[in-house]
């Protein structure tokens, strides 16, 4: 299980270029699943902000080189599924089908 405590709320210390919030926002995306109830109410009582807060960091964040090097198959991940949201985004808006018939 993470462990996530308030630290990051009194002193952001550094987690090599990484803050200490963000190194645990990562672990806690890694293993969100594994926390009983809703992920934005894991959300609120780990990290006591609004999930549309949270996703706004973690957007953030998966941008970073350095959240790259901490864990790079997680945040190749998290941006492939934020690239194909945003396809799918547009296309709607576009009235483009992305379906792919055989």
């Amino acid at each position: 299980m993470v462990s996530v405590s308030n630290s990051h709320l009194e002193s952001p210390e550094p987690h090599g270029e990484l803050s200490v919030r963000d190194a645990e926002i990562l672990a806690f995306e890694r293993q969100w699943w594994k926390f009983a109830g809703a992920k934005e109410q894991a959300i609120r009582d780990q990290f006591q902000m609004s999930a549309t807060r949270y996703y706004q960091v973690l957007n953030a964040l998966i941008d970073q080189p350095a959240a790259l090097v901490q864990d790079p198959l997680l945040v190749k991940r998290l941006r492939r599924l934020r690239a194909t949201r945003q396809r799918n985004r547009s296309a709607k808006r576009l009235g483009i089908d992305l379906t792919i018939d055989s």
